[in-house]
């Protein structure tokens, strides 16, 4: 196992009257791709912050590698932070830019030549070294960033949405260029977006924030099949979610309609909220499905179909599937007992926040 290279303890900041964390804690390890997810205001921007030495926490420790950083200054920290806006220097050329940071180390001439040669190449952009920043793309722009954080050898890297600008296509490209540099240069990322794919597709580890609070934290496998509330189930991929009853374990009630699960240790005749993925819906003929239902609405994804069906009690479910039922087809809703998920309700908004059904 690598050992832990951050830990953030007891970690609370606020600005005015707001408090943005409330007692965070999290560990992060060696050659991890950590993500925080989470909506905007979340606090996952001010985490970057404090690990970053840019903000202050009001109370808590930042330690990296077993020694206390809380208050050191970021160029004393042995990191660098890539944010969404490339803030490269407009009057230097890129050779300039990224030898910024090796110059002011002192390094020789020759060291930063090579290491330039080396940055460039990594992020597949060799032979740019006499352009100016404004005759690049955004997305070229964005990779001498990189580049430029990465000459420094910093242990740990942080990257504050850095492919927000960039169009959806660009912004795949560099997602695999983010994993095979990680791979590559076996340094810590801690990546912040609120983007729930991107999340899933390039961490090793997710943590999902809401109202300065980690609402769970697990590999992308973890945080999508397996929710720990609603609010994770909402936000990470679109989601079913309805009231229930636990009849007893391995037993839920759903709009009156009994469903095989395989969750236990909810307590008899309990209410629970039920968290039912689109793809794991299977629409069958009416007098197959636990629950009836008419087909309400229906667009060609291309991949599959997304269709509502609608049960008599108003609910509208969302399906994905290869098969395509018309609108107005009465259609019955059937659901493998492992696909559903049982989480417990939170007993109110504060607590909805905390995510203390654990």
């Amino acid at each position: 196992m690598n050992h832990t290279l951050v830990d953030l303890i007891d970690i609370s900041k606020g600005f005015g009257d707001q408090i943005v964390l409330d007692k965070l804690n999290l560990s992060i390890r060696e050659n991890e791709f950590l993500t925080l997810l989470g909506p905007s205001g979340c606090g996952k921007t001010t985490t970057l912050r404090i690990l970053g030495g840019f903000e202050t926490p009001d109370f808590g420790q930042v330690i990296f590698d077993g020694e206390d950083i809380t208050n050191l200054p970021p160029n004393k920290r042995n990191l660098n932070t890539v944010f969404q806006k490339y803030a490269l220097f407009s009057h230097m050329n890129i050779e300039e830019n990224i030898a910024f940071g090796l110059k002011i180390a002192g390094k020789s001439n020759a060291y930063i030549k090579d290491k330039i040669k080396y940055a460039l190449k990594l992020v597949n952009l060799e032979g740019f070294e006499n352009r100016l920043p404004d005759s690049l793309s955004g997305g070229q722009q964005q990779r001498v960033a990189i580049a430029r954080a990465i000459v420094n050898e910093p242990r740990l890297l942080l990257l504050d949405e850095p492919l927000g600008a960039l169009d959806l296509k660009l912004r795949q490209d560099m997602q695999y260029e983010l994993i095979r540099l990680k791979n590559e240069l076996g340094i810590t990322f801690i990546y912040v977006t609120h983007d729930q794919e991107e999340a899933l597709t390039m961490s090793d580890t997710i943590v999902v924030m809401n109202q300065g609070y980690i609402q769970q934290m697990g590999s992308p496998e973890q945080i999508y099949n397996e929710p720990e509330n609603a609010f994770v189930a909402d936000f990470i991929g679109e989601s079913n979610i309805v009231p229930g009853i636990m009849i007893r374990d391995e037993l839920v009630e759903i709009f009156g309609a009994r469903f095989a699960c395989v969750d236990k240790g909810f307590g008899n005749n309990k209410p629970v909220d039920v968290v039912i993925r689109p793809e794991d819906i299977d629409l069958v003929k009416p007098e197959d499905g636990t629950l009836q239902g008419v087909v309400t609405h229906l667009i060609f994804k291309g991949v599959h179909y997304e269709m509502e069906v609608t049960t008599p009690d108003g609910f509208e479910w969302l399906v994905h599937s290869t098969d395509m039922f018309p609108v107005g087809r009465q259609v019955g809703i059937h659901v493998e007992p492992f696909e559903i998920q049982i989480m417990n309700k939170p007993a109110s908004e504060d607590e909805e926040a905390l995510g203390v059904n654990e």
